[in-house]
């Protein structure tokens, strides 16, 4: 029997949880508000059909790296699937602010596909790096070290990347806690 004044304690909510649910609730309904408004501008503003088509007559003209050519042949798909990943992420973070486990579970899941898309990201970049034709030295235009310019992107896109997936791996580990998963009820 409650008596008059008592505070009940129910299961303390821990603030990392809170905090994590309420970041990613920001980042994730901002990057669906952008998806859904480049998924407009792609399928009524942007005439890829014929953006298809210069890409493959300047193909025919000079070697265009194959990941552009796949990227425009498959434009609508990468960005619906944008749409995709930003609103499950939004529905689960709001989830995980519930403290709903199918949220948790799912949240993992999209921290380990965060950490691969990043290792991926790297990988590619490298590989569309290295199918860029090299410049064409001109002694008559004044051209800046192109491959310096690469080098840097391609190092501090690396340690962004590592970064990001350390910062992945961290959430994990304190979302599979012991303390944490009690507060899912497991």
């Amino acid at each position: 029997m409650d008596m008059p004044g008592q505070v009940i304690n129910p299961m303390q909510k821990s603030n990392f949880v809170t905090m994590l649910a309420w970041v990613f609730i920001a980042f994730a309904g901002f990057a669906t508000f952008i998806s859904l408004m480049q998924n407009i501008m792609v399928s009524l503003l942007i005439p890829l059909d014929k953006m298809q088509e210069a890409i493959a007559s300047a193909d025919a003209k000079e070697r265009v790296p194959a990941a552009f050519i796949f990227f425009f042949s498959h434009a609508r798909l990468f960005f619906f699937s944008f749409l995709i990943v930003s609103s499950l992420t939004l529905i689960t973070s709001i989830g995980l602010l519930k403290r709903k486990n199918w949220a948790r579970i799912t949240f993992l899941a999209l921290m380990v596909l965060g950490i691969l898309w990043n290792i991926a990201g790297v990988l590619f970049q490298q590989f569309v790096f290295t199918s860029f034709p090299k410049m064409p030295i001109r002694t008559d235009v004044p051209v800046p070290n192109f491959e310096v310019f690469l080098t840097v992107i391609k190092v501090f896109s690396a340690v962004i990347a590592a970064g990001l997936s350390v910062l992945f791996g961290w959430i994990i580990k304190k979302l599979t806690s012991p303390d944490i998963r009690q507060e899912f009820g497991k």
